[in-house]
């Protein structure tokens, strides 16, 4: 018994804490874990420093891709953290069975992707993506577990504090890790590379270096592309792998969000030179990458609160119809004053064709086009004046009964930040109705900003007129 919860078993020995199952006789609820920090087999301090940040940062976050907090002691008695326990599978379960098929790995790395952008949308660096440190629950989502190397905004960093060394996994750690910053949260995007090539390919792209010299190899030599080791590897993944392993935190995708996008949506993805290598680079490339790699300093004002607000995935919610000009050059106008201020910013621009609830409705218009296709060449043409680059624009036709719950769906599944949606002038029937901008602001769980055309707004004053002086 340690202050009135029973260890009933040891399910983890870890290198730094043991995980028990635990119970707490006559409280409600099931069984819970507890994680007790190896004190005595170690000269280092990690492990104390590990539990201390982990107790520190687990109680500031909520939310379903972490384990829920319970209770904590300090080093005066039997320090302990006890939280939610999970009865679900590790990733590391998967290594057993590799190379997993690219679907798959998609999958499983849009799960991981979408919960490091909650943590990271929470203020809190991981810095410690592996395969073990990943659980998934029944219900599908991925949880990220042990906080013992994370860094939050605004608390101490007792790593950068107390040690002089790279913390982190030796296979997994960032090229930043390695040189003490750990304020980007692009670190652990570089995690989840790894984590992806390994499950694609069934090797780790930097081995297993038990050195400093061997981690800062990772500077300068870049990892034998996938498609060299099976042809067949898809493109488009090898550019999402590739990208994520880029020395530079800048050359990588700006938020988890947006590396969840891709990997959900491959058909979109924006194939350079990655996407195609077979080789890896000349040395010559590589002495110059050594060269580079002396001189580089620190962004010290960097957290991941800011890198979030300069990358923000915007949906666009457009109506093709023929009288919808004026109203989509305002959301245009809308739009480009939000890629001005986020230099980071990404548009998918979205637009639905309303399907019946009951029957089979036709994929051609009357004049024998494809709806799906016209749908794609009139977002295009949307977008064409903002002269975006393929990597910061998208285009999703949506099929649905309801055009704003699959907007809503949409903007939910992609971890949007902002929803731009156009409303139409006031009738009789949209009051009584509503309108499909209405449902969207009472229903997102991200800001949602509403447009109007300027001959909008001015027959709603004419109508609001009307209705005035009716009544």
């Amino acid at each position: 018994m340690v202050d009135g919860y029973r260890l009933d078993e040891r399910i983890h020995r870890g290198s730094m804490a043991t995980i028990w199952r635990v119970t707490r006789p006559g409280a409600d609820g099931g069984p819970l874990a507890m994680k007790i920090p190896l004190l005595d087999e170690y000269e280092t301090p990690a492990p104390i420093i590990g539990f201390e940040v982990e107790s520190m940062i687990l109680p500031t976050l909520s939310g379903p891709h972490v384990p829920r907090f319970v209770a904590a002691a300090d080093f005066s008695s039997q320090p302990y953290l006890v939280m939610e326990f999970l009865d679900c599978p590790s990733l590391r379960a998967r290594l057993e069975r590799l190379p997993i098929e690219p679907a798959e790995v998609a999958a499983i790395g849009a799960r991981v992707a979408t919960a490091l952008h909650d943590v990271h949308r929470q203020g809190v660096i991981h810095h410690d993506v592996k395969p073990s440190n990943v659980m998934f629950r029944p219900s599908g989502e991925a949880v990220l577990i042990d906080f013992g190397l994370a860094r939050h905004d605004r608390l101490p960093d007792l790593h950068a504090e107390e040690l002089r060394v790279p913390v982190g996994t030796g296979p997994y750690i960032s090229p930043e890790q390695i040189r003490r910053t750990r304020n980007d949260p692009r670190s652990d995007l570089f995690g989840l590379g790894v984590v992806l090539y390994h499950l694609s390919t069934g090797k780790r792209p930097f081995g297993n270096p038990t050195t400093l010299h061997g981690l800062r190899r990772r500077f300068y030599r870049d990892p034998v592309p996938p498609r060299s080791l099976d042809p067949a590897y898809p493109p488009w993944l090898q550019e999402i792998v590739l990208r994520c392993l880029e020395v530079d935190p800048a050359g990588r995708y700006e938020t988890a969000a947006q590396l969840a996008f891709e990997l959900q949506h491959p058909d979109g993805v924006r194939r350079t030179a990655r996407a195609e290598r077979t080789s890896r680079d000349s040395l010559w490339t590589v002495g110059r990458r050594y060269l580079r790699s002396l001189g580089v300093e620190p962004d010290l004002r960097q957290s991941a609160a800011r890198q979030l607000s300069r990358a923000p995935i915007v949906v666009v919610a457009i109506d093709l119809a023929q009288d919808s000009e004026a109203l989509n050059d305002a959301l245009r106008h809308a739009a480009r004053r939000i890629l001005e201020a986020a230099t980071g910013a990404r548009l998918a621009c979205v637009t639905v064709l309303k399907t019946s609830i009951f029957g089979m409705d036709d994929p051609v218009d009357e004049e024998g086009r494809n709806r799906h296709v016209q749908g794609l060449i009139g977002l295009e043409h949307w977008a064409r004046p903002l002269r975006l680059p393929q990597g910061r624009v998208t285009y999703h036709v949506l099929e649905a009964p309801d055009p704003g719950s699959a907007i809503l769906d949409f903007a939910n599944a992609s971890n949007s930040d902002q929803i731009l949606i156009g409303s139409r002038g006031s009738s009789t029937l949209r009051r009584y109705l509503g309108s499909v901008s209405s449902q969207v602001v009472a229903s997102s769980e991200c800001t949602v900003t509403v447009v109007k055309a300027r001959t909008e707004i001015a027959a709603d004053r004419t109508t609001a007129k009307k209705d005035a002086s009716g009544s």
